[in-house]
């Protein structure tokens, strides 16, 4: 789950962070009002939606003046802001954040995200603020700084001052390593405490009064941890979001559309990858990652074939289940289900295999329908097939 970036900052501030004033704003006349409130005659419109990128795309701008306000947030509000990260189709904005102007000195990167190889988070910061981390990661990796955090432990204060070292903070002015160390550790404490899964802050700024302030704040959270974090969950914006993913998570389906012509139904994250993958191999492509977990129920698997079905551009749909935790007849049962509710003229290919496979096919030849679902034991076997008839 994302939020916007003016309800990250919300969120980060309240464990100490410092972010610049800022006021949100869905109209033009709320623009201008919200301007007026800052201090200064310039400050900066900005567009908010789940997307980074949105400076290079138009969503970002300076504005000095009222004059440049109004027109800046005619402009972005109701724009279709396309980024690197939307894709061509872009993002309508409805939200602007109007935020007071910085006399920025210098613009740094920090980001705090959990570490897969090493089973840890690590805080990553580099003096190269406002460029794409991956790039400089890519061509210039001594200026990317990590500092792993022992679970046991958590986050020790020698660490945040080696990271403002680091960083070089003590040739602009001693006082800022303790400021930066304070911040370092307030966003870590964040990110802890509301189940993050990334929290990045490009760029932090270095003002001209030297103060060290959050200019941006991305907050993505961990899905399995929303049961605890109720007030996180109250920020989310489902129109940011496609509406069949909304769908989707009111049945804890991990659901993610795409933009191929093979619906996808298969249980584990690692089985759907590798089905993913078989059906690029085979020369097709996926139309949705749709992983219906090991504690599948018929109900789930009913409305998992329901959101796949309700993508026009679905040829045809490949069901690639090994049962282990969940078992094949269940599977069986909602797909069974699902044909008597939904109008189905999409081929059905379906691969069951593992905890009562036999059972499953009983139950799929016995429902009548075994002439419209094409049984395929083999895993390749069956990808090559639902290729073959969504290509007709």
């Amino acid at each position: 789950m994302k939020i916007h970036e003016y309800q990250a900052k919300e969120v980060v501030s309240k464990y100490g962070a410092t972010v610049p004033q800022g006021f949100v704003a869905k109209t033009v006349d709320e623009a201008l009002e919200a301007a007026k409130k800052l201090p200064g005659d310039v400050c900066v419109v900005k567009a908010q939606i789940h997307a980074g990128g949105r400076g290079k795309g138009g969503g970002v701008k300076v504005s000095k003046g009222l004059g440049e306000v109004k027109e800046n947030a005619e402009a972005i509000l109701g724009m279709q802001l396309v980024t690197k990260q939307t894709g061509p189709e872009g993002q309508l904005v409805k939200t602007l954040l109007i935020e007071e102007g910085m006399d920025i000195k210098k613009e740094l990167y920090f980001s705090v995200l959990t570490d897969r190889g090493t089973q840890k988070v690590v805080l990553i910061a580099s003096t190269e603020g406002g460029m794409n981390i991956e790039e400089v990661a890519e061509e210039t990796p001594e200026k990317i700084l990590k500092e792993f955090v022992d679970p046991a432990l958590g986050l020790r204060p020698f660490q945040c001052q080696r990271l403002a070292y680091g960083l070089g903070l003590d040739k602009f002015d001693p006082k800022l390593v303790r400021q930066a160390s304070a911040f370092f550790m307030n966003l870590y404490n964040a990110f802890m405490a509301k189940d993050c899964s990334m929290l990045e802050i490009n760029p932090v700024v270095i003002t001209g009064d030297n103060r060290i302030l959050a200019l941006d704040c991305k907050m993505s959270f961990d899905d399995s941890s929303l049961f605890r974090q109720k007030d996180i969950v109250e920020l989310r914006d489902f129109d940011e979001e496609d509406p069949s993913e909304v769908e989707a998570s009111k049945f804890d389906l991990n659901f993610i559309k795409l933009d191929g012509n093979i619906g996808c139904m298969v249980n584990g994250a690692g089985l759907a990858m590798a089905t993913m993958d078989i059906i690029q191999h085979y020369g097709s492509s996926p139309a949705n990652f749709l992983d219906v977990g090991g504690t599948a129920t018929e109900e789930r698997v009913e409305a998992a074939f329901k959101l796949i079905t309700k993508d026009p551009n679905v040829k045809a749909i490949l069901i690639n289940i090994f049962g282990g935790i969940v078992r094949c007849d269940v599977i069986a049962g909602g797909v069974v289900e699902a044909f008597k509710k939904v109008d189905m003229s999409i081929p059905v290919v379906v691969r069951l295999q593992g905890t009562n496979a036999e059972k499953a096919a009983d139950i799929i030849k016995d429902s009548g329908l075994s002439d419209k679902i094409i049984m395929i034991p083999g895993f390749a076997d069956a990808a090559k097939k639902a290729v073959e008839v969504a290509q007709g």
